[in-house]
C-alpha cells in the first residue's frame, strides 16, 4: 500500500510542476521526446515504473530534480526562477526511409512543437529500421537543418535521384566516392562514384530525433 501511494506521488508532482510551468501535457511529452498519452500515463499512475532516464528528462524539462519527484527531497522550486519554455512549430515535410530511399512526401503534411533552441528548419518522420542503431525508430520525428553538405561521419537526409533517405555519410574524396553506411547490419552500404555522384543532393544534417518510449 505504501509502495502504490509512493508511486503514484511522483505522478502527481510531475502535474504539480508541469501546471506551474504552465505546459500542457502535450507539450511536455514532446520536449521530453514522448507523447501527450505517456504523461498522462505517468500522472495518473497507469504507468508507475518510470525509466530513470525519462524522469531525469522530464525534471530537467520542468527545471526539477528526480529527487524531488520521486518524493525523496524538499522541494527545489524557486518562484524566481519559474519561466514559461519556449517552444516552436517545425514542419513536417513527410517520410523519410530509414532502409531503401523512398519518395519524401514534399507536401506540408502537419507541425510538431520542440524546443525553440532547437536549430532545425523542417523534420521528416522516418520509416523502416535502417538506423536504429542511432537509436532513431520507424514512426519516429527527425530534425534537419538544411545545408548541401555535412562532416565526414554525420547522418544527413539525402536525396538519390528524387528518392530520400537517412544516412551516415562518409567521403573517399581521392577516390571521389560518397558512402551511405545504415546503422543496422542487415542494410548493404551504399556507394556512389563518377557520374553516379550527380543523382545525389544532401538536403541537410539530421541534428535531432523525437521519438516515443522504448
Amino acid at each position: 500500500m505504501a509502495t502504490q501511494e509512493k508511486k503514484s506521488t511522483v505522478g502527481s508532482r510531475i502535474r504539480s510542476v508541469r501546471e506551474q510551468r504552465g505546459l500542457t501535457m502535450e507539450t511536455l511529452g514532446e520536449l521530453c521526446g514522448t507523447t501527450k498519452q505517456t504523461i498522462y500515463k505517468y500522472e495518473t499512475g497507469i504507468v508507475t515504473n518510470i525509466p530513470l532516464s525519462r524522469l531525469e528528462k522530464v525534471a530537467a524539462v520542468l527545471n526539477t530534480t528526480p529527487e524531488y519527484l520521486m518524493g525523496w527531497g524538499e522541494s527545489v522550486l524557486d518562484a524566481n526562477n519559474v519561466f514559461p519554455i519556449q517552444v516552436k512549430k517545425f514542419t513536417i515535410l513527410g517520410d523519410i526511409a530509414c532502409g531503401e530511399p523512398t519518395l519524401a512526401d514534399e507536401h506540408v503534411e502537419l507541425y510538431v512543437s520542440a524546443g525553440a533552441g532547437l536549430h532545425a528548419d523542417f523534420c521528416l518522420r522516418a520509416k523502416g529500421d535502417s538506423m536504429t542503431g542511432a537509436r532513431i525508430y520507424d514512426g519516429d520525428i527527425v530534425f534537419v537543418r538544411k545545408q548541401d553538405s555535412v562532416e565526414d561521419g554525420e547522418i544527413a537526409a539525402v536525396l538519390i535521384d528524387g528518392e530520400a533517405t537517412l544516412k551516415r555519410v562518409y567521403y573517399d574524396r581521392e577516390a571521389n566516392v560518397i558512402s551511405l553506411f545504415a546503422e543496422n547490419p542487415q542494410f548493404k552500404t551504399m556507394r556512389f562514384s563518377g557520374s553516379q555522384l550527380d543523382q545525389i543532393r544532401i538536403l541537410g544534417k539530421a541534428v535531432a530525433f523525437q521519438s516515443d518510449i522504448r
